[in-house]
């Protein structure tokens, strides 16, 4: 079983949007999927709830997430997407020790970048592999990226954090898919967020391979990135 947690201390970030977004994109029938929803906020439930016939499984973390995880487990899921609250707490820490891959994502910003330290504290004490995903980035102009994505990966480099090397854009169609409770490529697979998303989720699958082979987690995303 793989577990995706997506985390941040700072609130806006994303984590629930791709969260949902890669949810969607993986789940079917042939390939079992839980959605874990630890924040408060409840924003994958009320997406998910949209959903009606085509909702995808979801629980909610009642004491803590071993819980969860351990049913899941023997309920032969494959695939569990976990969102978290934008803080420090002790369900946060316990989500991060008990993934697989912790996803970070990231837009690029002060605020966000100096956030995403935090949480790759917390990862490396717990010795769990993790990766930044900028977030809501200015579209490139042809292939090049723009000043603010340059920089903030620049920064994340210096600081030895593994980070995609790709971004996610800021498009209109990642919040009209929400709204509608579906993920971009069932809004419109022809859209570049549908790509990226593509995009996205083949670098994971990459990383959490490369995870399984090597337990220690040393330098596994600069392949998948």
């Amino acid at each position: 079983m793989n577990v995706l947690v997506f985390a941040s201390r700072k609130g806006g970030s994303g984590k629930s949007t791709l969260a949902a977004h890669l949810a969607a994109h993986v789940y079917k029938p042939s390939r079992p999927c839980l959605l874990v929803d630890d924040d408060p906020q409840g924003s994958l439930r009320l997406w998910n709830g949209l959903r009606d016939y085509d909702a995808l499984p979801i629980k909610t973390v009642e004491r803590n997430i071993s819980d969860v995880l351990k049913a899941a487990k023997r309920d032969e899921v494959e695939w569990v997407f976990v969102d978290t609250p934008p803080n420090s707490s002790l369900s946060v820490a316990e989500a991060i020790q008990a993934a697989t891959l912790v996803i970070i994502p990231c837009r690029p910003g002060l605020f966000d970048l100096d956030a995403v330290q935090a949480t790759v504290t917390m990862a490396r004490d717990v010795r769990t592999p993790y990766a930044v995903v900028i977030n809501g980035a200015p579209p490139k102009r042809g292939s090049a990226e723009s000043a603010a994505v340059a920089s903030a990966r620049e920064c994340l480099n210096k600081l030895q954090i593994p980070v995609w090397g790709g971004q996610i854009t800021h498009r209109t169609n990642y919040s009209l898919a929400l709204a509608s409770g579906e993920g971009a490529k069932e809004y419109d697979a022809g859209d570049g967020s549908a790509a990226e998303i593509d995009r996205l989720w083949n670098a994971i699958e990459k990383s959490v391979k490369a995870i399984r082979r090597a337990r220690d987690g040393a330098g596994m995303h600069r392949v998948a990135a």
